[in-house]
């Protein structure tokens, strides 16, 4: 396996602006600017909290190429590059490829519920059109499918530059499971909010949470702490961010996020495409005092 330190810490999963149905690529690329100003350690295209199943391709390719501009090489760039298409997830992460991205996420093809030996070969194929890290996004909740350890065994075998996974399910014991068949260096990325500081306790190498678009440094620092193996300090900095970890869930993910960081003035406008929608005006309420209380507005 290939030096992986860098492959680390909060890489946030970074939201998709929108301006009258339009991506706002000029905000875009200020939001990549603000995260690594604030504190991230790295940056996510087209994850879950992008909403990149309402973008084209051709959407998805351009922000990757926003972000690569935009990072100007302070942090490591990723680019989420599954899709429920075969077709669509080869040319996005051809493009990825090209662009010049660090390493690659890959979330396992939603709504079709493949059988796992289809997985391996799906993914066997993808990993054989790059050199690039490439990381599978395991959501379960999202994707319709379970990936089981045989499985993911079974791609390592073939596939010499699979190094990871984003584990965004309730379940601790495969994240023990993983890093005790493949070794220290098998990179675990939490990406359920709440299990943040018990995952990197166990051997998670890192964070793709929503809540980095909105606190940057604090999830940094829970990272950071947790590497120089300061618990004491991870649990408090746990708590700290709690309600802002739950609040994630109040409605689907980014309809929170979206909307207190244009209370924070990091957006113009929480805008959705369909079929999501804008918060309520109760949730509104509910996440202007979750943004008080952590002492965001």
């Amino acid at each position: 396996m290939r030096e992986l330190s860098w492959l680390k810490g909060s890489i946030t999963p970074i939201v998709t602006p929108f301006q009258k149905d339009q991506v706002d690529y000029d905000t875009y690329a200020k939001l990549i600017d603000w995260q690594i100003v604030n504190g991230g350690h790295g940056v996510l295209v087209n994850g879950t909290t992008a909403e990149p199943s309402v973008l084209s391709v051709e959407e998805r390719n351009r922000l990757v190429d926003v972000a690569i501009e935009a990072a100007q090489g302070r942090v490591p760039v990723l680019a989420a590059t599954g899709s429920q298409s075969h077709a669509e997830t080869v040319a996005l992460t051809e493009h990825a490829d090209k662009a010049g991205v660090d390493g690659m996420l890959v979330v396992t093809p939603y709504y079709i519920r493949p059988p796992q030996r289809g997985l391996v070969e799906y993914y066997v194929d993808i990993g054989r059109r790059t050199d690039k890290p490439l990381l599978i996004y395991h959501i379960p909740g999202r994707a319709a499918v379970n990936m089981e350890l045989a499985t993911v065994k079974a791609i390592r075998e073939r596939v010499p530059n699979l190094v990871g996974m984003k584990h965004a399910v309730n379940d601790m014991g495969f994240v023990t499971h993983m890093l005790d068949a493949f070794g220290d260096d098998w990179r675990v990325f939490v990406g359920l909010e709440e299990l943040s500081f018990p995952m990197l306790a166990v051997g998670a190498c890192g964070l793709m949470n929503a809540v980095g678009n909105l606190a940057p440094r604090k999830v940094a620092d829970l990272v950071e702490a947790v590497e120089r193996n300061d618990y004491a300090t991870a649990r408090k900095l746990h708590f700290a961010l709690f309600e802002l970890n739950q609040s994630v869930f109040y409605d689907t993910n980014p309809i929170p996020i979206k909307y207190m960081m244009k209370r924070m003035g990091l957006l113009r406008e929480n805008d959705h495409r369909l079929p999501m929608m804008p918060a309520t005006r109760e949730l509104e309420a509910r996440l202007d005092g979750v943004l008080d209380r952590a002492g965001l507005i």
